[in-house]
């Protein structure tokens, strides 16, 4: 696993040199000489970019214990891209003193007080692209808490309906129960006090009977 961790890290340093010898070169070219000058630039930076992310995937793979060592070799080989990648932003809009005078003359002060002037005004562009990203990330996050905070609300608005909804019909059997006990309770009085008064009658019948018997005799 380190050895092909070490053959990319060699792979690294040989391309990262190669870079920094053309980058030195940008600014002495002009017109289409330029032009492919960093188109090679480019297609080597965004080569280096692929061998890094190669070189992250194998220290992944390194057991814990032994990780920390790449990482920060990692580490350094990224501070190492981002300086090439500001070198090579610098190198594209920047001019060697003999290509300036050639441009512009003898007009040397003029020149670097542009050159200085342009190059201030890109990292204030490149400071509010950023800034814009920073607040775009932050008003997506935003969208999605809000999104989520209004399905956990209507979640809990159903729950509480459902709720609700049993509750009535809880309520409404309650109330059938209820006057089914009633109506039952009601009908057993009702059937007691005819049996009592039928109890009654027979008995008194029966009384009835049994004196005019002994009478009778």
């Amino acid at each position: 696993m380190s050895s092909d961790f070490e053959s990319y890290e060699q792979d690294f340093a040989v391309l990262t040199a190669e870079i920094t010898g053309r980058i030195g070169k940008v600014p002495k070219l002009v017109g289409d000489d330029k032009k492919q000058m960093v188109a090679n630039v480019e297609k080597q930076l965004e080569e280096a970019r692929e061998l890094l992310e190669q070189m992250e995937l194998e220290v992944r793979e390194i057991p814990p214990q032994s990780r920390g060592m790449y990482s920060s070799r990692m580490r350094s080989y990224k501070q190492e891209m981002g300086k090439l990648e500001a070198d090579f932003k610098r190198s594209r809009i920047a001019y060697s003193d003999e290509v300036r005078n050639e441009l512009l003359g003898d007009d040397g002060n003029s020149s670097e007080n542009q050159r200085a002037h342009l190059l201030d005004n890109t990292e204030r562009l490149e400071r509010s692209s950023r800034r814009l990203e920073a607040g775009y990330q932050i008003a997506v996050e935003t969208e999605q808490i809000g999104q989520e905070m209004l399905e956990n609300l209507s979640h809990d608005r159903e729950k509480i309906q459902r709720a609700r909804e049993r509750l009535r019909e809880t309520d409404a059997n309650l109330g059938k129960s209820s006057r089914i006990l009633t109506g039952m309770l009601r009908r057993i009085i009702q059937n007691r006090i005819l049996i009592v008064v039928l109890a009654v009658i027979i008995i008194f019948t029966t009384m009835m009977a049994i004196y005019f018997s002994v009478k009778g005799r």
